[in-house]
C-alpha cells in the first residue's frame, strides 16, 4: 500500500468515531506493478487472538439475545413472503483456505443461484466479484434485507462456531475465491468476518482492487483498537445502506 494510502489510514482518531469520515479510507486504483509485491503479512499474537475471540463471543451472543425477537420478525416475513427455506447457506472461504457453510436470511427466490450464468452480463462489480443493484432474482422483501444488512444477522452464528469473526474481511463464495491472485488470497491469513474497512468505505461502491487492499491494510494494522473503530463505524454505514445489494 502507498505511503499516501497507509498515512490517510493510520489518521483514524478514536475521538471521531461518532461522525467517521470514510473517505478517507478509499484507496485508488492498484497499478499492475504494485500488484505484483506481496506484503508481508505479520502473525497474530496469542493475546490478540485470545482477547478477540472472547470478544467475539460476548458481542455474537449479546446481539442474538438482543435481536433474537427481531430475527425472529424477519425470519416470519421471509417465509411469508416467497417460497422455500429462511435461511439460505453458501459455501464460503475462510481461515487458510478452510470452507464452512455461511448463513444468511434468504433473499434471493429460490434455486437463484441456477440463473447467475445467465445474468452475467449484468454484473456491475469487476473481479471475480457478481453483484447486481437490481437485481431481478430478489425477493419482495429481499432488497429491504440487503439495504438494512438485515439478511447478514444470522452469520452471528458463524461467529459463535469460530468459523468467523465479528471483524474481518468479507469471505467469498468459493467458486469466486478460486480465481483470486495471489495477492488477494493473501484475505485468508485471517478469520473473515461480519464487518471490515470496505464495510464502512462503501461496499459494493468500491472497486475490486481497492477492496483488496483495504483488506490487506487491516491484516497488516490489525489490533483491537482497530476493531473497535470499524465496529463503530458500521453503526452509521449499515443505517445509511450505501452500497448494500
Amino acid at each position: 500500500m502507498s505511503s499516501s494510502v497507509a498515512g490517510n489510514l493510520s489518521t483514524l482518531d478514536p475521538t471521531r468515531w461518532v461522525q467517521p469520515d470514510t473517505t478517507a479510507m478509499r484507496r485508488p486504483h492498484t497499478e499492475s506493478g504494485a500488484m505484483s509485491v506481496l506484503p508481508v503479512i505479520p502473525e497474530q499474537t496469542r493475546l490478540y487472538t485470545s482477547v478477540k475471540r472472547i470478544a467475539d463471543i460476548v458481542f455474537a451472543v449479546s446481539l442474538l439475545c438482543l435481536l433474537g425477537p427481531l430475527m425472529g420478525v424477519v425470519a416470519l416475513l421471509v417465509k411469508l413472503t416467497s417460497p422455500g427455506g429462511v435461511f439460505f447457506t453458501q459455501t464460503r472461504v475462510g481461515l487458510d483456505g478452510a470452507t464452512f457453510k455461511m448463513y444468511k436470511f434468504r433473499s434471493m427466490r429460490k434455486d437463484a443461484e441456477d440463473d447467475r450464468e445467465f445474468l452475467s452480463e449484468l454484473n456491475e462489480q469487476d473481479g471475480p466479484v457478481f453483484k447486481i443493484a437490481e437485481d431481478p432474482r430478489l425477493t419482495p422483501i429481499g432488497k429491504f434485507l440487503r439495504r438494512s444488512s438485515l439478511d447478514e444477522l444470522p452469520q452471528l452464528w458463524n461467529v459463535l462456531k469460530g468459523e468467523m469473526a465479528i471483524v474481518g474481511p468479507r469471505p467469498l463464495w468459493e467458486p469466486e475465491a478460486e480465481k483470486v491472485s495471489d495477492r488477494a488470497r493473501l484475505r485468508t491469513r485471517v478469520k473473515p468476518g461480519l464487518t471490515c474497512l470496505w464495510q464502512i468505505a462503501g461496499r459494493s461502491e468500491i472497486a475490486y482492487d481497492e477492496w483488496v487492499e483495504l483488506d490487506l491494510y487491516y491484516i497488516q494494522n490489525r489490533s483491537l483498537l482497530l476493531d473497535i473503530l470499524i465496529v463503530c463505524q458500521t453503526i452509521p454505514a449499515v443505517l445509511s445502506g450505501r452500497g448494500a445489494y
